[in-house]
């Protein structure tokens, strides 16, 4: 798996997961899945994500977006 897949696959994840929460918990939810989709678009406009940090960090080998 490379940093670009395991990127997209987290973000999916927190989307997906948090939009049941908000549905089946508490709608309050909603604004993680709104954090989620701001973190997404700016690191598509600046390259920059904490995540591809962080899964740098446990040795995720390299992709070819995240840099």
């Amino acid at each position: 798996m490379t940093l670009d897949t395991a990127v997209m696959r987290f973000a999916g994840t927190v989307v997906l997961a948090s939009a049941l929460a908000a549905h089946f918990i508490h709608p309050a939810w909603i604004y993680l899945t709104m954090f989620a989709g701001a973190n997404m678009l700016q690191a598509s406009v600046t390259g920059f994500c904490p995540a591809a940090i962080l899964f740098r960090a446990f040795g995720v080998k390299p992709g070819t977006t995240f840099k």
